[in-house]
């Protein structure tokens, strides 16, 4: 499902034109991404969590030379989906 399918869904869900439920989904994304940037978790009980994971620097092998690389320590986001979710 694409962006613009899913903006759709929502608009129809809450009887809304579809630019006020792109807002909404925008606003969603924006915040969720500001809160993750700032380091908190996001939870939506029975649904999941997005979270922020440190990875650590670590030595890896380029795939074409063989010669080892250092791989930098790097922040990424993880979604962990909840109960209901992997229930379906």
């Amino acid at each position: 499902m694409t962006k613009a399918e899913f903006v759709a869904k929502v608009a129809e869900e809450l009887e809304m034109p579809k630019g006020a439920a792109a807002e909404v989904v925008d606003a969603f994304l924006t915040v969720t991404t500001d809160l993750l940037r700032a380091g908190d978790k996001v939870t939506f009980p029975g649904f999941g969590t997005f979270d922020v994971v440190e990875r650590a620097a670590r030595k890896g092998r380029n795939p074409q030379t063989g010669a080892e690389i250092s791989i930098a320590a790097s922040r990424n986001g993880k979604f962990s989906a909840g109960k209901n979710l992997k229930n379906l």
